[in-house]
């Protein structure tokens, strides 16, 4: 596998110079360029959401990789000197904002892969669930604080955080204001695994070039199965799991798959 990276430059908009992105084989490496914190505002937001947009129509992009400039800062979240003012109006757009960023990664038709180099709080651990997998460096700090300023996680922390950990330590993280370090995020299920300071990117990478391994057209079939347990019990999607498996017999890409099993040989993707 080659090590090189290059800029990506397939974008078709004006992309904030605090989202860096560079292209990895298969895989998009995107940075979150703020510095102190890597916080989130209104550019950066809505260049995500842009380029997820972007990322979702190139057929030459498996996956997702994002981490924070920097060794200290995966994300400090939102900005908080936009809302000391109390602004509701400025509140309910930076609400919108964050949602809609977010779950634009959620739903990215690929596998995104959080790489947690540092502090990731508030809207930076918003982030991080909204990815598939999250890897964490062994001194990062994990934490929802808003309760702690008057205000509570608006980008969907209160769902994604019992989802992946339960409701009582999702209680202790956001009603208790409880801050966890890796190993403890690992032990109950917030991260996936656990890396030494400085490997979280390349950790990442690795996992993500195994994606583009996989079928891409059965990777966007299955993502959505597996998430789809969140809105409707396990048993209601027996059937679609069915019909889906069913449906990826149109593909090009199950027959090249089955054809270079069979012949012992690497599989081309035709991504269709």
């Amino acid at each position: 596998m080659s090590n090189a990276v290059e800029p990506y430059k397939s974008a078709p908009f004006d992309l904030t110079h605090k989202l860096t992105v560079e292209k990895h084989g298969h895989t998009a490496l995107v940075t979150i360029n703020n510095p102190p914190a890597n916080t989130w505002d209104r550019d950066s937001l809505i260049g995500l959401r842009q380029l997820i947009e972007h990322l979702n129509r190139d057929d030459d992009i498996y996956a997702l990789v994002i981490s924070g400039q920097g060794s200290k800062f995966f994300s400090a979240g939102a900005d908080l000197k936009l809302f000391a003012d109390g602004d509701k109006a400025r509140a309910r757009s930076m609400a919108r904002l964050f949602g809609e960023a977010f779950e634009a990664l959620r739903d990215f038709r690929g596998v995104s892969i959080a790489a947690i180099n540092g502090y990731a709080m508030g809207g930076g651990l918003e982030c991080a669930l909204a990815c598939d997998i999250r890897i964490a460096e062994r001194e990062a700090q994990l934490a929802l604080p808003e309760a702690g300023v008057g205000l509570l996680p608006c980008a969907g922390g209160t769902q994604h955080l019992p989802w992946l950990i339960g409701e009582g330590w999702a209680k202790r993280m956001i009603l208790c204001g409880e801050r966890v370090d890796a190993e403890t995020a690992l032990r109950i299920g917030l991260v996936e695994q656990v890396v030494d300071s400085g490997e979280a990117r390349g950790h990442a990478l690795l996992l993500a070039a195994r994606v583009g391994r996989q079928s891409p057209v059965a990777v966007r079939a299955i993502k959505p199965l597996i998430q789809g347990a969140r809105q409707r019990g396990p048993s209601s999607w027996l059937a679609e799991e069915r019909e889906r498996f069913v449906d990826l017999f149109d593909a090009d890409d199950t027959r090249e798959g089955v054809s270079a099993f069979l012949e012992k040989r690497d599989p081309h993707w035709r991504n269709r």
